[in-house]
């Protein structure tokens, strides 16, 4: 019996070893140093705490395989945008800067209506690996970044109306209004319903008539090619002529039809409607440009130094 205990407690002892070294090959991975930036170190777990961040963000405008697509072509940059994050956030706090706590706690609060609950909210982030206060934390020094470039360089880009002037008179397609295609989206339970009643459409019986027969949800929609439209719908009613109708198409768990109804041509606006667009645009342009500036002159004040795997 006490040579089975200690042949158990041996066991115990190396399965402890084991697990303990696990543990610290782990923990090291994750507290890796990956770059230097003056004072300041970025390690692996800031890396992977970014990209789940970032993630998060983008989960606002896509989903499923398109959201792992932007999640993916962010990855190979990720280093180089975290240095230069760190970079600009250094300017921050050195100028003083703080961050609104109201603005950070309406940013959590909205995240949080798109959950069930509290608790779903927080198990989704857990499982990303972060808690509610590195997203907070997160949300801080985003808003410190904001502030800072706000006062170094956004404050001093200046679009002169001539500027505004010369770029619509020079770029006429670049100015269009956009195609608006009205569009009736007619929702189905099941395949079958969605193909007699595409078919039936198709075939000239009235939209009115088909309602009565089959249980469907009607909504007219104004769209807009590449504005605030999913890309399953949008390459489905873009294909449309006036007047027809599409195919079933399944999304999630329910079928749609699409009926083209009226259609907007896209048009030059005057001057004075391209304005704000047109000046907003290039503000950002030379905004981009006065950033690029100001990073690599900060940049050529700081140690920075990437550490290769």
């Amino acid at each position: 019996m006490r040579r089975v205990m200690k042949w158990f407690l041996f066991l115990f002892t190396i399965l402890s070893l084991q697990l303990n070294a696990y543990g610290l090959r782990l923990l090291y991975a994750q507290d890796k140093i990956v770059a230097v930036v003056n004072n300041d170190i970025i390690t692996q777990k800031d890396l992977s705490d970014f990209l789940n961040f970032l993630r998060m963000q983008l989960a606002r405008q896509y989903e499923g395989k398109e959201l792992e697509k932007q999640v993916a072509a962010a990855k190979p940059d990720l280093i180089n945008k975290l240095i230069d994050d760190k970079l600009i956030l250094q300017e921050a706090r050195r100028t003083g800067l703080k961050a609104d706590e109201s603005r950070v706690k309406a940013k959590i609060s909205e995240i949080k209506k798109r959950y069930g609950s509290d608790i779903e909210f927080q198990k989704d982030i857990a499982r990303q690996g972060i808690v509610q206060a590195d997203l907070e934390e997160k949300f801080r020094e985003q808003f410190m970044m904001f502030g800072i470039i706000e006062m170094k360089v956004r404050s001093k880009v200046v679009v002169r109306p001539e500027e505004v002037t010369a770029y619509y008179n020079g770029h006429p397609n670049d100015i269009l209004t956009p195609e608006v295609r009205m569009i009736t989206a007619i929702t189905l339970e099941n395949q079958d319903q969605a193909d007699t009643f595409s078919y039936s459409l198709k075939a000239g019986q009235k939209l009115d008539d088909l309602v009565l027969r089959y249980p469907v949800t009607l909504n007219k929609l104004e769209v807009k090619q590449g504005e605030a439209l999913r890309k399953d719908i949008e390459k489905v009613v873009f294909k449309l002529g006036l007047g027809e109708v599409s195919d079933p198409v399944k999304i999630d768990d329910q079928y749609y039809v699409f009926k083209l109804d009226d259609l907007i041509p896209p048009r030059k606006p005057t001057l004075t409607e391209a304005q704000d667009k047109i000046e907003n645009f290039l503000s950002e342009q030379k905004m981009q440009g006065e950033l690029n500036k100001w990073l690599d002159d900060l940049k050529n004040k700081s140690y920075i130094k990437i550490i290769q795997n």
